[in-house]
């Protein structure tokens, strides 16, 4: 697929990152936790959109901020998602984390044509980044 996205596809990818940079806001939550280092947003089939942060924890149980915004997505019914972008409190965008990118796949099979921004006129399929993924052995 080419990496180069329609117009429409760019304002949609700027929407995102603004909706991302929203929520890419550092904050202690307490002496041993933290939350927004990283910010995320996805588009969802149906065109509604959905926001996380990242929560770290001295223990190791937080998650990125791609859980975050795929579980409030699930929490409202959906799982089929067109557009995925995380960002952190610097601006930078970056690309999901293996852990995130299976997370992407396994909440719907179709979620592999998911289009991740990688930059404010870049955008990949998450097949492009996830070319092997993991599927149960039965």
């Amino acid at each position: 697929m080419s990496q180069q996205p329609l117009s429409t596809d760019m304002n949609l990818y700027a929407a995102l990152i603004e909706r991302a940079k929203a929520v890419a806001v550092a904050r202690r939550l307490s002496e041993v936790s933290q939350a927004g280092d990283v910010g995320s947003a996805l588009i969802t089939e149906a065109g509604n959109i959905y926001t996380g942060a990242s929560l770290d924890c001295a223990c190791g149980i937080g998650f990125c901020a791609e859980h975050s915004a795929v579980a409030a997505m699930v929490t409202h019914g959906e799982n089929r998602i067109a557009a995925i972008v995380a960002i952190t409190e610097d601006g930078r965008i970056i690309p999901p984390c293996g852990r995130c990118r299976e997370l992407v796949s396994q909440v719907h099979r179709a979620n592999m044509t998911t289009r991740v921004v990688l930059g404010e006129n870049e955008a990949v399929p998450l097949e492009d980044l996830l070319p092997r993924p993991w599927k149960r052995r039965t």
